[in-house]
């Protein structure tokens, strides 16, 4: 199995700088990892050092919270694509889907989806660990409807990260019409592998390294 193939390499954190995101985009070119995946701010810089590569660059969206106005996601898409950017992960409305407000969930969606007009693809993280069952089937049936191309569990941000059962549970809702996204405290190539054998066909990690090596690492996402 070509497991970097499947890994999003990840460098989130408030304070990366931007010789750790060029180490970042660089291992990345190494390893022959699907994308890199960094803040818009960086996303300029990615799409630079990956221009003569075959590795992707995606951006966060209304990160870690969701819970930025569907105008304000969309500017965010539509710059992030004009810098480089040709994958988009964007917080679901997670207020929104516990107030029960699907309609609103749908369409904060759905004008990301217009945003990118066909340039980019759309992952919709659901941040898993803040959601009951019922609330994650509802995540993953609106994204579906609204023109999402993937589901993703988790930011990294928040109380807990991937879990085999919420890829399962994803994936049987979602079927194969979709991706799957396993992304929060992915830290070693065992756990990558479970994953995987749960129904994810995309891994965010940023011990991303470490995984495909098969060493211990510590790495935060």
């Amino acid at each position: 199995m070509n497991l970097a193939g499947y890994i999003d390499h990840t460098i989130l954190k408030a304070d990366a700088t931007r010789e750790q995101v060029l180490q970042v985009c660089e291992e990345a070119k190494t390893h022959g990892f699907w994308s890199v995946c960094v803040n818009p701010y960086y996303v300029s810089a990615a799409a630079e050092a990956l221009k003569d590569s075959a590795v992707k660059v995606c951006s966060v969206i209304g990160f870690p919270l969701g819970a930025s106005v569907t105008a304000v996601k969309a500017a965010e898409t539509r710059q992030a694509i004009a810098d480089g950017a040709c994958e988009i992960d964007m917080v679901i409305n997670i207020a929104a889907l516990k107030n029960g407000d699907d309609n609103v969930v749908r369409q904060d969606i759905e004008g990301v989806v217009a945003a990118l007009e066909g340039k980019a693809i759309l992952k919709v993280i659901l941040e898993t660990c803040l959601l009951t069952r019922e609330e994650k089937i509802r995540a993953c049936r609106l994204s579906k409807a609204a023109g999402a191309h993937f589901v993703k569990t988790s930011t990294g941000f928040s109380s807990g990260g991937a879990t085999a059962e919420d890829i399962e549970l994803m994936r049987s809702i979602v079927g194969s019409q979709m991706g799957v996204k396993a992304s929060g405290g992915i830290r070693s190539r065992e756990i990558a592998l479970e994953m995987i054998g749960a129904g994810a066909n995309r891994i965010g990690a940023s011990a991303s390294v470490a995984i495909v090596l098969n060493e211990d690492s510590n790495a935060a996402y």
